[in-house]
């Protein structure tokens, strides 16, 4: 299936992602905050003392020829910074503290939601997109997470304990000062909105670049591109996205100096108008040489954490397009979820049955796929079954049902049409018993049999697992009963025995040498070096196809399922390796209730029903030799695939 479910979509728009929002991310981390604001409050104190000390110098110490104050003056002149600085290192330690602590909890909450998703997200979403919100968008906001607490608050505490004390000196010149703040907040929205428009931007390429590298890099990508010569023609391609993401990265930064340039020059023209205005009064004798010093010393606090706090906005308006992209990820809601009342299914002796299964998507809208529908529903497990039962989808909150349309195939949902993938699949399997699925390429044989696991929900009709409806119990307890093989056998960069246990955490080494003997791969596993402790390679490349589907069906072994989905691999063998993939499939299937997808002869003469399926409707059902006096589909299938496969067997 090739499209996104409409209801698993991203939610979180632009207009959601407040600052307040943001905030809720340090909500753990309130008490180390408040020790941060104690620190940033004393640290504001002290800095306050340093000018009143060069008053006291300029204005009495010198003058009167007081040495001993001259002396402590001079002595806290050095202890203030010192302390200071100690303070700031605690400040410092916690702060970054607080910060990681934060990231690290971004990006678990991203991993987590994204494990509940169904196989429709991941079938439309692009990996390397999913790898740049998960690592590079939570990574480009951690300057930001680090200044939006606690420099915000230090640098406001540092503004008005600043304007506190102007006043204290001359409230004249604490106006004029304070009159020239505004100047420095007029750019600041323009500059915000072009940052964090270029920001979004230059994010979404960087998820492009990742997403190539991906594909470039990986095993399979690496050995096509070489098979056609395509070398250059990749580079090209990533040299044209780089530079991209070069130009953008320029932009911003050219954007963001203006920006500095121009706050920048506010702070000395105050300065410089506090002298003239100041240098008349002490000329006049209304001010002393030692409070306009103290004075100026003060502008420097005040202006300085009012560009800090500017920039930090901007910073914060510019991320704010970043936190879109991964708050998009944190809202999702999974298609396919647990009933708010669904409990755990026990062993079971997999009887499985499909009643009047269907399952539709909607078309793309504008070209682009997914981007439509309402999260999905959540209601008891009794609500659930019976939404399946009566063959409708209802969407909590929308006035439109979905309804069935008969011959058409389709779904109407105000309005517009969506098109039927299965429509009204009913079988069932008894326990131990195998049902063989065949059919053309694109009939929707695997979103049939990846249903019983749940990987897909049906849009009407229902699935049993001895007589209970797969929708009312917990998944974990329902894909626990369940082992799936797949066409192409996937294992994860890691040890024979790592990708084994991946079926069993607490599976033994015994239980890892029985299951790969019944899966014809424990001799060959023995004769590596290594042994179970070898590293099979990204995507386990460096094993043969046999190899790899030998441990993936030992893995399912391990599992001990008592239902088996096996998507039969289509790949040519040698016939050695083909011998062992198929005894070690007949060890697997032994016992066990089987839904298969057939590529073989041997597996539909096994079959104890065997479904033909065709543009996602059983057209024929029954026996091998009932469906070959039927002349049909399967006569068809038979002569054009299977019998061609057993005759290059046998050669």
């Amino acid at each position: 299936m090739g499209r996104l479910s409409d209801r698993n979509r991203p939610k979180a728009k632009l207009k959601d992602v407040s600052v307040r929002r943001i905030l809720q991310l340090f909500k753990r981390y309130w008490a180390q905050i408040i020790v941060i604001i104690g620190l940033a409050l004393l640290a504001a104190v002290i800095g306050l003392i340093p000018p009143l000390v060069m008053k006291e110098i300029i204005d009495t110490a010198i003058p009167q020829g007081r040495v001993k104050l001259l002396s402590v003056m001079a002595l806290m002149m050095i202890l203030l910074p010192v302390l200071s600085g100690m303070l700031g290192v605690w400040q410092n330690h916690l702060n970054t503290k607080v910060t990681q602590g934060v990231i690290r909890d971004l990006g678990q909450s991203l991993f987590h939601n994204l494990q509940r998703q169904s196989m429709a997200f991941f079938t439309d979403a692009r990996s390397g997109e999913i790898v740049q919100r998960i690592t590079g968008d939570v990574q480009s906001v951690q300057s930001v997470v680090t200044s939006i607490v606690v420099s915000s608050i230090t640098q406001i505490v540092i503004v008005f304990t600043t304007i506190g004390i102007l006043f204290a000196l001359d409230w004249k010149l604490a106006i004029i000062s304070v009159l020239i703040l505004p100047l420095f907040v007029l750019p600041v929205k323009r500059v915000s909105k072009m940052r964090k428009e270029l920001r979004v931007e230059t994010q979404k390429v960087r998820s492009d670049i990742t997403s190539q590298l991906n594909e470039n890099f990986g095993i399979s990508g690496a050995l096509l591109t070489r098979i056609f010569g395509r070398e250059k023609q990749q580079e090209q391609a990533f040299t044209t996205m780089n530079q991209k993401v070069m130009d953008l990265e320029l932009r911003l930064n050219l954007v963001g100096r203006w920006f500095g340039m121009a706050t920048s020059t506010l702070g000395p023209l105050g300065t410089a108008i506090i002298y003239i205005y100041g240098g008349y009064s002490v000329i006049q004798g209304h001010m002393t040489l030692g409070s306009i010093v103290a004075f100026t010393a003060y502008l420097g606090r005040l202006y300085m954490p009012v560009g800090t706090l500017l920039n930090l906005q901007v910073e914060v308006a510019t991320a704010l397009g970043v936190f879109q992209r991964i708050f998009e990820y944190q809202d999702m809601v999974p298609d396919v979820m647990d009933a708010e009342d669904a409990f755990e299914l026990g062993p079971v002796k997999g009887r499985v049955a499909y009643k009047g299964v269907s399952f539709a998507y909607k078309p793309d809208k504008g070209g682009e796929r997914g981007k439509v529908g309402k999260p999905a529903e959540r209601g008891t497990a009794g609500e659930l079954a019976e939404r399946g039962k009566a063959g409708e989808l209802v969407e909590r909150g929308k006035a439109g049902e979905l309804a069935e349309r008969g011959k058409a195939g389709e779904l109407e949902e105000r309005g517009k049409a969506v098109q039927y993938a299965l429509r009204d699949i009913t079988f069932e399997a008894q326990p131990g018993e195998m049902v063989a699925l065949v059919g053309p390429s694109g009939a929707g044989k695997s979103t049939l049999i990846g249903m019983i696991a749940r990987l897909y929900d049906p849009t009407a009709g229902s699935i049993e697992v001895d007589g209970v409806n797969v929708r009312a119990v917990e998944l974990a307890s329902l894909r626990a009963q369940i082992a799936y093989v797949t066409q192409e056998s996937f294992l994860f960069h890691a040890t024979i025995g790592d990708n084994l246990r991946f079926a069993r955490e607490d599976a033994t080494r015994e239980e890892m040498e029985a299951a790969c003997r019944q899966a014809y791969i424990h001799d060959f596993i023995m004769s590596l070096p290594e042994g179970y402790d070898t590293m099979v390679g990204e995507r386990g490349h460096r094993l043969s196809g046999g190899e790899r589907q030998r441990i993936a069906i030992a893995r399912a072994i391990l599992k001990r399922p008592r239902i088996l989905i096996l998507d039969e691999a289509t790949s040519h063998l040698d016939s050695e390796s083909e011998s062992y993939v198929q005894a070690a499939l007949e060890k697997l299937m032994q016992g066990r209730t089987t839904l298969v997808i057939a590529h073989r002869l041997s597996t539909v003469l096994a079959a104890d029903h065997i479904l033909v399926i065709e543009a996602g409707s059983v057209v024929e059902r029954g026996t091998h030799s009932e469906l070959l006096a039927k002349e049909g589909l399967y006569a068809r299938l038979y002569s054009t695939q299977f019998a061609k496969a057993a005759e290059e067997a046998a050669k």
